[in-house]
């Protein structure tokens, strides 16, 4: 019976999040190609996330040490580099965060991010960090072109330095273009765009560990039907010789 319940609540919510996922956006957004053979980038990605984003945003449907399996991170530097409390290798990727205090001091606790690029697209993610900008009427003093009146803070300022929105010279002054004051992160534009990139190449894979074992056994699969076929239209050709 609960199993059913929940089937029902999920199916009641499901057309609000259609409307919610397929929300316009009005922000020129960018192309993003997740790359699963690159582990360099898988490990540079998670290395941001652990340190710049778990204090807020659990990964509870993930865990340590499938994440550093399929990354190609040896246990000892998974614990001495990455899990940052006192968790095992083989607990799910969660933090201390009460629940009711974040929703007292952000309105909303933070989701999980576990399967974000799933459910709102990895361009959409890869946008979104990279599009907060200053808005001294926001409680956080930012806002963001992707999510317009988000309600959490910019957790990669530190990096990016800060940014602001300006508006062009039309008729219609739409305020998308976004600058960068020089100077005021740690990172360069490059840089961080390869921190952005990495970082939503590793929430890619966070949302379907499987997916490259799903796509390399898929080309297993098709090249055995191939050959089957092959062997299949010779077999019949020798059944029917006779008969033609």
């Amino acid at each position: 019976m609960k199993s059913i319940r929940i089937l029902i609540t999920l199916l009641a919510a499901l057309p609000a999040l259609v409307w919610a996922a397929s929300a316009e956006i009005n922000y020129d957004m960018e192309a993003f190609e997740g790359d699963l053979e690159n582990k360099p980038s898988l490990q540079s990605g998670m290395r941001t996330y652990m340190n710049y984003c778990l204090g807020c945003h659990t990964l509870k449907f993930q865990r340590y040490e499938r994440s550093a399996d399929d990354l190609g991170i040896p246990h000892e530097i998974a614990l001495q580099n990455l899990i940052l409390t006192d968790q095992k290798i083989g607990g799910l990727i969660t933090n201390a965060m009460s629940p009711e205090k974040a929703k007292s001091w952000f309105g909303a606790a933070p989701p999980d991010l576990t399967m974000i690029t799933r459910y709102k697209s990895p361009e959409y993610v890869y946008n979104y960090l990279k599009a907060f900008y200053v808005d001294h009427n926001r409680p956080f003093g930012v806002n963001n072109k992707v999510f317009e009146n988000v309600g959490l803070p910019n957790a990669l300022l530190d990096l990016q330095g800060v940014q602001r929105s300006r508006c062009d010279d039309a008729a219609d002054a739409r305020c998308d273009e976004l600058y960068l004051e020089e100077g005021t992160g740690s990172m360069s534009p490059e840089e961080f765009d390869a921190a952005v990139y990495d970082l939503t190449n590793f929430l890619y894979y966070v949302g379907e560990p499987s997916r490259l074992e799903r796509h390399r056994l898929g080309i297993a699969v098709m090249l055995f039907l191939v050959i089957l076929a092959c062997f299949t239209y010779l077999l019949n050709r020798e059944y029917w010789k006779d008969v033609h």
